[in-house]
């Protein structure tokens, strides 16, 4: 059979197994009812102190969020080039050293531009 036929099939099984799924939720689950004490704000047991709780997130805090992303992206890359690194070559090394170097260079861009320390003030 061609492995398009395949995954495809099995695409469109995993997806009738989601929709069966959110529909018996939505035919058998619970029905909660709307009441005035569940449609108010929750602040950990506390009465709300102000009738907003939304509140905008300063912008320096995307900055630290992008950050986590970036390395959080490299640790899996380095992850993947360890389980790929087999038998262990010289172009494999410069390569584990330009990925490393790069790596040196963003830490440093970050601890020279301050970007977490905007935050931690």
């Amino acid at each position: 059979m061609n492995p398009y036929v395949v995954f495809l099939l099995y695409l469109m099984a995993i997806l009738g197994f989601v929709a069966l799924t959110l529909l018996l939720n939505r035919v058998l689950g619970p029905k909660p009812v709307a009441t005035a004490t569940k449609l108010e704000p929750f602040e950990c047991g506390a009465t709300p102190v102000t009738t907003l709780n939304v509140k905008a997130v300063p912008i320096k805090y995307y900055a630290v969020a992008i950050i986590f992303i970036l390395f959080d992206l490299e640790t899996v890359f380095l992850f993947i080039w360890a389980l790929g690194a087999q038998p262990l070559t010289g172009f494999m090394l410069v390569t584990f050293f330009l990925f490393m170097f790069l790596l040196v260079l963003i830490v440093l861009y970050v601890y020279k531009a301050r970007l977490i320390e905007a935050v931690t003030e």
